[in-house]
C-alpha cells in the first residue's frame, strides 16, 4: 500500500497543476485539453465531446470486469475572485497557490479548491486502487454559472454505469445524497416616467444578514427586497405614492441584504417615520431572531428624478409582495430539511425598464412545476413579461442506495466507528442531470473540507485530503468485491 505522506505529496502535484491552468467558467478549452493528456497518461481512454467535457474510462483490475460500472465525476471550471487591490486577470493569471502546515490556500484569489481538489482525488483513485471494476472519470465544463457541462452530456456515457461518486462537496465527514432542482424566473416590463413636483425621499432597508439562498434559506432571515416592498404598501394606504427608483439584491442566489427606493410623496415626514417604524417592529416579530440588527433609513433624496406611472408602480409593489419568498415547504421525509423555498434574489430599475429575478428550489419537481405556474398567473395579473429559464432537476434521495451504505461503513471503519453525516441538500449539484439522464444511478456526492469557497480566504483542510483518498479507494475496492 502506498505511503500516506507520498499519496498526499501526489494528489496536491495534481492539485497545483490545475492551479496553473487559467479555468474560469466559460473558459475551459486549455484545462480541458491538459485533462485529456493526463487520463491518457495514467492508462484511460478518453473522449473530449464537443463541450470540453472528458469522459475517461480505465479498465477493471485483474480478475474484477464482472464488477459495476462506477463514475468518478467532478468539474474543471472554478470561481475566479480576488481581494481588493490585487491584480488578477483571470483568462491569464495562473493562482499562486500557498501550503501551510494546516491547509491548501491561495495568494490573494480563490484557489479553485471547488473543484480542482475533486478532480485530482479522481485522479488518484484511478491511480492507486489496487482493486475495482471498470471506472469512468467524468469532468465538466461550466459548473459554477450553468452546469451547462452537465445538462450537454451525452447521456450515452451514463446509460450503462450504476454508481456515480460525485467529488464536489465541502466535508470529508459528510456524504451528500439528494440536491434541490432549481429555476431561474425573470419578470420584466417597461416603465413611464413624468415629471413631479412632490417632495422626495430615500428609504432604504439595511442590517439584513443575506446569505446562501440554498444553504440560509431555513434559517428564518428575512428579505430587503420585499421587506421595502411591504413597506411602501404600508404607505399607499397613507396617501399617495409615486415611485422614482427601487433597487436591491445581487444575485438571484443570494438573499438581499439591503434594498432602497428613492419615492415622492406629500404624506408628512412624522407619519412617514411612523409607518416605518411600525413596519420595523413587524419585520422583528416576523424575524428578528435571525436578523436582529435589521433597520430602515429614512430622510430627503439626494437626486430626485421623475416617477414612474402609478399604475406601473402599483403593479410593481403588487408583484413584490405577492411572490412568496422564504421556505414553502419542509420535507415529509426529513422534517428538519427544507424541500421547497424561493428567493427574490434582484430587482433593477433604470429609466426605462423593471427587472425582477426570482429563484424557486425544491427537491420535488412537481412543486417547481407548481410555482412556475404560479409565477405565470402573477406575471399575467400584475404586466410584466416572465421568462422561464432550463428548470435544473431535482436529485432525490434514494433510502435504499447501497453505495450509501458500502460508503457509510467505509468510513465508519477508518473512523473509530464514528457515522458519516448523511444528507439532502437544499441547493444545486451536477448529480441532478445526471439522475433526469438515468434515474437508475445509484449516487453519493463527497467532498475534501473546504472553507469560505469562492472567495479570496478559501482553503482546504490538508488533513482531510489522504483520508478522503482512502474513502474513495476502499469504497472502489469494496464494490468489486461485493460482485
Amino acid at each position: 500500500m502506498m505511503d500516506d505522506a507520498k499519496l498526499l505529496d501526489d494528489i496536491i502535484e495534481e492539485f497545483t497543476a490545475l492551479t496553473r491552468i487559467p479555468r474560469p467558467s466559460g473558459h475551459e478549452h486549455a484545462v480541458s485539453d491538459y485533462l485529456k493528456k493526463r487520463f491518457e497518461e495514467i492508462g484511460c481512454t478518453v473522449v473530449q465531446d464537443a463541450h470540453w467535457n472528458i469522459i475517461a474510462d480505465l479498465p477493471a483490475s485483474e480478475g474484477c470486469a464482472a464488477a459495476p460500472l462506477t463514475v468518478l465525476q467532478g468539474h474543471m471550471d472554478m470561481v475566479c475572485v480576488a481581494e481588493a487591490g490585487v491584480q488578477y486577470n483571470p483568462l491569464t493569471d495562473p493562482i499562486k497557490l500557498i501550503r501551510t502546515a494546516e491547509f491548501l490556500t491561495a495568494d490573494g484569489t480563490s484557489l479553485g479548491g471547488d473543484d480542482g481538489i475533486g478532480v485530482a482525488e479522481i485522479i488518484a483513485a484511478m491511480r492507486y486502487t489496487e482493486q475495482h471494476g471498470p471506472l469512468r472519470a467524468i469532468v465538466t465544463v461550466d459548473e459554477e454559472q450553468g452546469m451547462t457541462g452537465a445538462q450537454k452530456l451525452d447521456p450515452v456515457h451514463l446509460k450503462e454505469a450504476h454508481f456515480l461518486i460525485n467529488c464536489d462537496s465541502e466535508d470529508y465527514h459528510t456524504m451528500t445524497v439528494g440536491s434541490a432542482g432549481s429555476v431561474n424566473l425573470d419578470f420584466s416590463r417597461s416603465i413611464t416616467r413624468h415629471a413631479s413636483t412632490l417632495p422626495a425621499y430615500h428609504v432604504a432597508v439595511k442590517g439584513l444578514r443575506g446569505g446562501h439562498s440554498g444553504e440560509r434559506i431555513g434559517d428564518g432571515r428575512g428579505n430587503a427586497v420585499r421587506t421595502l416592498a411591504l413597506a411602501l404598501h404600508a404607505l399607499e394606504e397613507h396617501g399617495k405614492i409615486e415611485l422614482v427608483a427601487f433597487t436591491g439584491g445581487t444575485a438571484r442566489n443570494a438573499i438581499p441584504p439591503a434594498a432602497e427606493a428613492v419615492i415622492r410623496t406629500a404624506i408628512n415626514e412624522r407619519e412617514i417615520v411612523h409607518v416605518l417604524v411600525e413596519e420595523e417592529k413587524r419585520f422583528h416579530a416576523l424575524y428578528g431572531a435571525a436578523d436582529p440588527a435589521m433597520k430602515f433609513v429614512f430622510g430627503k433624496a439626494e437626486t430626485e428624478g421623475h416617477a414612474i406611472a402609478a399604475a406601473e408602480a402599483h403593479d410593481l409593489i403588487a408583484l413584490l409582495t405577492l411572490l412568496r419568498t422564504g421556505v414553502h415547504d419542509m420535507s415529509q421525509r426529513r422534517r428538519d430539511r427544507v424541500e421547497t423555498s424561493a428567493n427574490l434574489g434582484v430587482l433593477r430599475m433604470d429609466e426605462n425598464a423593471v427587472q425582477v429575478q426570482f429563484f424557486p428550489r425544491s427537491s420535488v419537481n412537481e412543486r417547481l412545476d407548481e410555482l412556475i405556474k404560479e409565477a405565470q398567473t402573477l406575471a399575467e395579473r400584475t404586466g410584466f413579461s416572465l421568462c422561464i429559464g432550463t428548470q435544473s432537476p431535482a436529485w432525490r434521495e434514494n433510502p435504499e442506495s447501497a453505495l450509501a451504505r458500502i460508503m457509510g461503513e467505509v468510513y465508519a471503519a477508518h473512523n473509530g466507528g464514528a457515522q458519516m453525516t448523511i444528507e439532502s441538500i437544499h441547493a444545486g449539484l451536477e448529480t441532478s442531470w445526471h439522475a433526469a439522464k438515468n434515474p437508475a444511478l445509484d449516487m453519493v456526492s463527497i467532498g475534501v473540507t473546504a472553507h469560505d469557497i469562492h472567495t479570496p480566504n478559501e482553503r482546504i483542510e490538508i488533513a482531510a485530503i489522504v483520508p478522503e483518498a482512502h474513502l474513495m479507494m476502499e469504497t472502489l475496492r469494496r464494490i468489486a468485491a461485493e460482485v
